[in-house]
């Protein structure tokens, strides 16, 4: 174990308030649901749109760049909303957008379909799902798949850069006050997921030029995942289970503080 000094401003959990303790607990156990139903959130989203199960390149890829043919209804349907819909209705809707997507078959067919099986989350109220209401919306859906869109794609990374950054500058500073040696480590846990979340979401448009950059976009979400679990993980067994190190024991017996 290092012998390198405590810094005089640093505080170990055991000599927090117990309503601080309390706190970190709660702002940890909350994030961590998010970030959880974050993941579950992104595979269900992006698997499938090569038309096989998981999580796959090819389906970051498809997803940033397209799929250079047939389109951004037809791989929606294909990928995955393929469960949302009978495949009789998926079908047909499909090879309405092949031949053309015209309006007469819209309104006596498509429409209804529509209406009943995608209205529910897709009447544009949510700004990450395509809006369907309406045959211009539509139209532009049965336009060849190109993948996300440079706009779509500026609007979800100023939401990721705030939401992602508040995230891990409040796990961090829950995790400033665990006892980790080397230093270096404990640095390094800290500071490479805000590295990799620059690096992810600049990854996102380097995919359009270069499909290989989606193995950029897989790496960063891995490390920024694997660095907030622990975090995670550290802070909460230091926090509630470990013992107090012996090097914040003796700083407390040397200056008087009660420990616990």
């Amino acid at each position: 174990m290092s012998a390198t000094p405590l810094h005089r401003l640093y505080n170990h959990y055991s000599e927090l308030p117990f309503s601080m303790r309390i706190l970190y607990t709660g702002a940890l156990c909350i994030l961590g649901m998010g970030y959880l139903f974050g993941m579950l959130y992104l595979v269900h989203v992006y698997s499938g749109r090569d038309g096989k199960a998981g999580l796959s390149y090819e389906d970051l890829v498809i997803a940033y760049t397209g799929t250079g043919k047939g389109s951004r209804l037809e791989a929606a349907l294909r990928g995955p909303m393929s469960s949302m819909l009978p495949a009789e209705e998926a079908n047909a809707l499909v090879s309405w957008a092949q031949k053309g997507a015209d309006r007469p078959t819209y309104e006596t067919f498509i429409r209804p379909t529509i209406d009943k099986r995608c209205m529910t989350c897709h009447d544009g109220s949510n700004p990450h799902l395509a809006n369907l209401g309406g045959y211009d919306n539509i139209k532009k859906m049965t336009e060849q798949d190109t993948g996300t869109d440079i706009y779509t794609l500026v609007r979800v990374s100023h939401i990721h850069l705030f939401g992602m950054t508040f995230i891990f500058f409040i796990v961090g500073v829950v995790f400033s006050h665990a006892y980790v040696r080397p230093l270096w480590f404990k640095y390094l846990i800290m500071g490479l997921p805000l590295f990799c979340e620059a690096v992810d979401i600049s990854s996102w448009y380097l995919v359009k030029l270069y499909h290989p950059f989606a193995w950029l976009t897989m790496a960063a979400g891995g490390v920024m995942g694997v660095s907030f679990a622990t975090m995670w993980f550290i802070s909460m067994y230091q926090m509630w289970v470990g013992k107090t190190p012996k090097a914040v024991l003796q700083r407390g017996a040397l200056d008087g503080t009660v420990i616990g």
